[in-house]
């Protein structure tokens, strides 16, 4: 009787230890790497097309063309990839492969694409990545597959991942990229119909939530501006409170990705936030 009631204990003792794996396993290391993907050759007025109320009179910024890898345990993924070098005055002297290197990864390493939104200077180096899914909004998506795309849609950027019909995962809410809460792509519509932006949760640092071109500076962030050429005026304001209430609640980082005022939140390349 004692040897069976022992036996019965070790089985349940041992069924409980199958299901412990997935609870009581460590979690994944996160960490966010800034790459340089372009910089504008010559500030920018901003108060030209950057503002439909006439604001920043006289506000000129450079503006900076970023690009991220997040590692995630084994795991990468890229979010934006900039201008393709040589392609314009502000693109990068080094391209995105190139830098991936300096980090000991391929291009064939990378899981996930993730793009804010279908512009050129956040889509130019796409064709690298044929193993990732492409993670885009199913808005920017529909356009950039539409027989008349919007204009202003990098369709020439997505012309491998159109004919090679390659991976892509058409978004239409948030996304939470490796399931665990860490990489979180939001729904942030307004600039462009499917536009979204990130969420990184680092160890270290603390969540760190990357705007895309929800805002494209500071100014426009803590005022509410919206561009002249946005597609949804509403839908643009609805997406910067709703970054701001995030940005409160989890007291997260916001990096502004085309402020270079923003660019010293993270650690200078090849270093990365952790």
């Amino acid at each position: 009787m004692l040897r069976a009631t022992i036996l019965l204990a070790v089985g349940l003792f041992a069924n409980v230890l199958i299901g412990l794996p997935a609870i009581a396993q460590a979690p994944a290391e996160v960490t966010l790497t800034r790459i340089d993907c372009g910089t504008g050759a010559t500030p920018t007025d901003v108060g030209q097309r950057f503002t439909d109320t006439f604001a920043y009179k006289d506000l000129k910024l450079t503006f900076t063309f970023s690009c991220y890898v997040i590692k995630h345990g084994d795991d990468y993924m890229v979010w934006d990839t900039g201008f393709t070098p040589g392609t314009s005055p502000n693109a990068p002297k080094v391209g995105i492969v190139d830098r991936l290197k300096e980090l000991k990864v391929t291009a064939e390493q990378v899981k996930y694409v993730g793009i804010s939104h279908f512009h050129g200077d956040h889509t130019g180096q796409l064709a690298p990545f044929t193993n990732a899914t492409l993670l885009i909004g199913k808005g920017d998506w529909d356009q950039i597959t539409s027989p008349t795309p919007m204009q202003g849609a990098n369709v020439a950027g997505f012309k491998s991942w159109i004919d090679e019909k390659r991976k892509v995962e058409p978004l239409t809410g948030d996304k939470d990229v490796f399931g665990d809460g860490s990489v979180v792509v939001l729904r942030t519509p307004g600039h462009t119909p499917g536009h979204s932006s990130l969420l990184v949760r680092l160890k270290d640092m603390g969540p760190v939530l990357l705007s895309g071109d929800a805002a494209h500076f500071r100014e426009n962030y803590e005022s509410n501006g919206v561009p002249s050429f946005n597609f949804d005026r509403a839908a643009t304001i609805a997406s910067i409170e709703r970054m701001k209430q995030i940005a409160a609640n989890l007291k997260a980082t916001i990096v502004i990705q085309h402020d270079m005022r923003d660019i010293g939140k993270l650690p200078a390349f090849p270093a990365a936030a952790k």
